[in-house]
């Protein structure tokens, strides 16, 4: 609800100062640049009121709002610079260039009167409200919720110096134990509990952050910790001499005093993860109106091929660990689990004659742009598992956690590169492909992988 009204706020802020700077834009636009005498025509009006819209929507696609209780001084000056230089660019070849002007010179004017305008209006006003929530997150209790992994001296050094630090935004509340000599810091923090309570506390006490401070000794613990937690919310540090043993992407920075390494919860910035969805609803829309002809013809044969429903629902696990059920034409004879889950393999008697050809063509996951549409699922992703298995993989690979912080996908890299498993280990062979898409996600590489899946349908080159 607090986040609700930060952002309604800087939402309202931001409204106020682009239409002041285009107000204050078009009087000197006519009065210095077109020497006319000001008045407030239909073009006037028009841009006060629509065209903070335009900006509001640079700012959703650039991330401004996402984290809304993160934002300090300099990412909000960053921020507004890069919106405006391109906002600027925006605006100048779609509303600046028919202008009628004397010189060339006037358009070099016009362009940089509003890069100005708009860049100090938007900067003063976002810096007031950045120093309001930075006031209001130092105050006592509205901080980020901040658990610390580990008990021992080093836990104690750390949690002093953010204690002391000026702008300390950390609200401690508590420590998890990692081993049973690392007990020293429950003198200054309550003891929540163990390792092995980590889930638990988090999602009891909401946690925002967490700070892992174990001995060199417990290193090796280290992954398993952070793939227990790292759902892409958390925000994640630790100590610098733990750099040499992370994989992936980190960035250093110095936090109110104490020098913590922090894990990079997501490689994709966050317009990408904006078009990314965009681009997911389109296609599934124009996927769905398109294949219509292809659904009919599909569920005719599924019907025609075995006794049984045309659609098969199944429970999935989705973003953040939550249970969806994927929409999949059915490919099996009914009851084909009755003596429980089992993985589909060559040569399988369980799947049906068409079937067969529906799996290699991937036509049986055409209904999976339902899912995307309701959000569950993205076009590409990890492919979800069901928890049966999920609880096999982590047993003996933990990262594959990971996963879960992102959609599902109806295809992958590992889609793609693998097909479909047939045993846990495939499973964890497939997982490989997919952990490095996870590193290395980017929009370019969506669509090199929907293409390459393309290829796969045209040709019934799936496993």
């Amino acid at each position: 609800m607090r986040d609700r009204f930060w952002i309604a706020l800087l939402i309202c802020i931001d409204l106020l100062t682009a239409s002041s700077a285009w107000g204050l834009f078009f009087y000197i636009r006519q009065v210095y640049i077109e020497n006319k005498t000001f008045h407030s025509d239909k073009n006037f009006w028009l841009g006060v009121l629509l065209l903070p819209l335009f900006w509001l929507l640079f700012y959703i696609l650039q991330g401004t709002y996402a984290e809304i209780r993160r934002l300090f001084r300099l990412k909000v000056l960053h921020l507004s610079l890069a919106a405006t230089f391109f906002g600027t660019l925006v605006l100048f070849f779609t509303l600046l260039i028919d202008d009628q002007v004397r010189s060339y010179q006037n358009y070099y004017q016009l362009t940089i009167w509003l890069f100005i305008i708009h860049l100090t209006f938007t900067s003063i006003g976002r810096l007031i409200f950045t120093t309001l929530l930075i006031n209001y997150i130092k105050a006592a209790g509205h901080g980020f919720k901040t658990l610390i992994v580990g008990g021992n001296q080093k836990a104690i050094e750390i949690y002093k110096e953010l204690l002391a630090a000026p702008n300390m935004i950390n609200h401690f509340v508590g420590f998890i134990q990692v081993n049973g000599r690392d007990n020293l810091l429950s003198k200054h923090l309550p003891h929540l509990g163990k390792v092995l309570d980590l889930e638990r506390v988090m999602s009891d006490l909401q946690v925002e952050e967490v700070i892992i401070a174990i001995e060199s000794s417990d290193h090796d613990r280290l992954q398993s910790i952070i793939s227990r937690i790292d759902n892409g919310r958390i925000r994640i540090r630790v100590l610098p001499d733990m750099y040499s043993i992370l994989a992936g992407s980190v960035d250093m920075t110095n936090i109110y005093g104490a020098l913590l390494i922090e894990i990079n919860p997501d490689v994709m910035p966050h317009w990408q993860r904006t078009l990314k969805r965009i681009m997911d609803v389109f296609f599934s829309l124009a996927a769905l109106i398109c294949l219509i002809p292809v659904f009919i013809f599909s569920a005719v044969v599924v019907k025609l091929s075995s006794p049984g429903p045309i659609f098969f629902l199944q429970e999935r696990v989705g973003k953040g660990g939550k249970i969806f059920k994927i929409i999949k034409f059915r490919t099996m004879y009914l009851d084909a689990e009755k003596q429980g889950p089992q993985l589909s393999k060559e040569g399988d008697p369980r799947i049906t004659p068409i079937g067969r050809f529906m799996r290699k063509t991937r036509l049986d996951e055409f209904p999976q742009f339902f899912n995307v549409l309701m959000g569950q699922m993205s076009l590409v992703g990890p492919r979800p598992e069901r928890q049966y298995y999920i609880d096999q993989i982590v047993q003996i690979e933990p990262q594959y956690m990971h996963l879960t912080r992102v959609r599902p996908g109806i295809t992958s890299w590992g889609q793609v590169k693998y097909g479909y498993a047939e045993n846990v280990d495939q499973m964890l062979q497939r997982m490989k492909f997919d952990l490095i898409y996870m590193k290395n996600r980017s929009l370019a590489l969506d669509i090199k992988i929907m293409f390459y899946t393309v290829i796969i349908v045209f040709k019934a080159q799936g496993k």
